[in-house]
C-alpha cells in the first residue's frame, strides 16, 4: 500500500488507507440514494429507467474517481439533486424540449464550465454572483424539490380554486412518505451512516408488504445503456430559446460546485493560510468534465455532493476517499432491480429530506438588508410556485439589479448580475 500513501499523500494528510476506505464507504452510503431517485425523476421525460440507472452509476464513478485522482480531494460526485429536477420538470416537461436536447444543453454548459475553469476568470466567476442570491437560489431549489416530493406522494394536489391543496394524507402512499421522511430525519440527526438509504428501504419494505408494490429483484447484470448513450442533441440545444437554459445550468453548477468544495474542504481543514482552496482549477475541471461525460452517458448534470462531508467526518482527507466511493458506485451497477423496485412515495421521502437540507440556506441571508434578502426570497419563492428554476433565477437577478439601481447603489451590483438580468429579461419578453 506504499504507492497509495505516496500518490495521495496519506501521511502528510494525517490519515491511512484504512481510514480513507471507511470514509469512502461512509460517503457512498450517504449519497447512494441518488441511484434510485435520479432515474426515477429522469424517467418521467420518457428516458429508460434502467439505462439512466447505469448512466447515474457510471457518471458518479467517473466523476468521483477523477476528482480523487486529479484533484486529490475527498469529494465524491454524482448527478445532482435540483439539476435533475430542472432537467425533467423545467426543460422537458415545462418548456417542451426533448430529453435529447436537454442532454445537449447539459453538455454545452459543461464545455463552457471547462473553458472557464482553465481561464484566469474562474475565481471571478465564482464570486460574481452575490452571496445572498446564491443562498436564495440554493434554498429555492430545495423548496422546488420539496414541492415535487409532496406532489409525487399525493400530499399536495391540484385545486381548481386555490391552484394547490392538501391531498388525502390517510392513503398509504402519503402516510408512507411522511413516515420515511421522519425516519430519515431522525437517523440523520443521530449521525447514522446511510440514513437516507435506510429510510427509503424501510418505507419500500412497508409498501412491498402491505400494498401491491412488488420487488423485482435485488441483484442482476446491469441493464443496457444503449437507450440513452450518446443520445444528446447538441444542435437542438443551440436554439435561441435554449440560451437561458444553458446559463441556468451553468450558474447552478458553478456555485453549487464552489459552495460544496469550500464547505467540505473547510471541514477537512484543507484550505491554505489565506483561506483559499489549493488546486482549485483541478477540482473545477474534474467537476465540469464529469458533467460533460454524464451528458454523453445519458444523465443530467454531475456535481460535487455535499454528502461528502459525511466521509470527512469519518476521517477522509485525500482523494482516496473519493476513489473508494467511485469504485462502490461501479459495484452498485448490479443492483438495478432493487433500485427500480423503490416505490415513488419512498423516493419522495428522500427527496423531501434533501429539500429541507437545501432550504437551510435561507438562514444565511442578510435579513437586515432588504436590497439583498428580498431578491433572494423572490428567487426562492418563484421556483416552486412557477415550477421553474429558470424563472426563479431570472426574477432574482432582475429584482436584485433593479433594487440596486433604484436605490442609487448601482455600482454595488456585479457586472455578471447586469448581464444575467438582461438575458433573462430578454427571455421573459421575447421567448415566453
Amino acid at each position: 500500500m506504499n504507492w497509495l500513501e505516496d500518490f495521495f499523500g496519506l501521511k502528510r494528510a494525517g490519515t491511512s488507507v484504512r481510514t480513507e476506505v471507511v470514509a469512502g464507504a461512509t460517503t457512498f452510503l450517504a449519497m447512494v440514494y441518488i441511484t434510485a431517485v435520479n432515474p426515477g425523476i429522469l424517467s418521467e421525460t420518457g428516458m429508460d429507467f434502467g439505462a439512466v440507472f447505469v448512466a447515474t452509476c457510471l457518471a458518479a464513478a467517473a466523476g468521483s474517481i477523477v476528482m480523487g485522482v486529479m484533484g486529490n480531494f475527498p469529494i465524491a460526485q454524482a448527478p445532482g439533486m435540483g439539476q435533475n429536477a430542472f432537467f425533467t420538470y423545467g426543460i422537458v416537461l415545462g418548456m417542451g424540449f426533448t430529453w435529447q436536447e436537454a442532454l445537449g444543453a447539459v453538455f454545452i454548459s459543461g464545455v463552457i464550465f471547462i473553458v472557464l475553469s482553465v481561464l484566469p476568470v474562474r475565481e471571478w466567476l465564482i464570486n460574481a454572483i452575490p452571496h445572498n442570491l446564491k443562498m436564495g437560489i440554493s434554498a429555492g431549489i430545495g423548496l422546488f424539490l420539496g414541492f415535487i416530493a409532496l406532489r409525487n406522494a399525493g400530499i399536495i394536489v391540484a385545486n381548481p380554486v386555490t391552484f394547490v391543496g392538501l391531498g388525502d394524507v390517510t392513503v398509504f402512499g402519503a402516510a408512507a412518505c411522511l413516515f420515511g421522511f421522519v425516519l430519515i430525519s431522525v437517523l440523520s440527526k443521530r449521525n447514522i451512516p446511510g440514513a437516507v438509504v435506510i429510510g427509503m428501504l424501510a418505507t419500500s419494505i412497508l409498501g412491498w408488504t402491505f400494498t401491491d408494490a412488488e420487488i423485482a429483484g435485488v441483484v442482476a447484470m446491469p441493464p443496457s445503456l444503449d437507450p440513452v448513450l450518446m443520445e444528446l442533441d447538441i444542435w437542438g440545444a443551440l436554439e435561441l430559446s435554449m440560451i437561458s437554459v444553458i446559463i441556468t445550468i451553468l450558474i447552478v453548477d458553478v456555485f453549487d460546485t464552489a459552495g460544496t468544495l469550500v464547505a467540505v474542504s473547510t471541514r477537512a481543514n484543507l484550505l491554505d493560510e489565506k483561506g483559499h482552496l489549493p488546486r482549485l482549477n483541478k477540482a473545477l475541471l474534474s467537476d465540469s468534465g464529469a458533467s460533460t461525460v454524464g451528458a454523453v452517458l445519458g444523465t443530467s448534470s454531475t456535481t460535487s455532493f455535499i454528502e461528502s462531508a459525511a466521509g470527512v467526518e469519518a476521517g477522509g482527507r485525500t482523494g482516496l476517499t473519493a476513489v473508494v466511493c467511485g469504485v462502490l458506485f461501479l459495484l452498485c451497477l448490479f443492483f438495478a432491480p432493487l433500485a427500480q423496485s423503490i416505490p415513488a412515495y419512498a423516493a419522495a421521502s428522500a427527496l423531501l429530506f434533501v429539500a429541507c437540507i437545501m432550504a437551510r440556506s435561507l438562514a444565511d441571508l442578510s435579513w437586515d438588508q432588504l436590497d439583498e434578502s428580498a431578491p433572494a426570497m423572490i428567487a426562492a419563492l418563484a421556483m416552486p410556485l412557477t415550477f421553474s428554476v429558470t424563472a426563479g433565477i431570472g426574477l432574482g437577478f432582475i429584482t436584485y439589479m433593479l433594487m440596486k439601481v433604484v436605490d442609487g447603489r448601482y455600482r454595488e451590483c456585479p457586472l455578471a448580475v447586469y448581464a444575467g438580468a438582461a438575458v433573462f429579461a430578454g427571455k421573459f419578453i421575447f421567448l415566453s
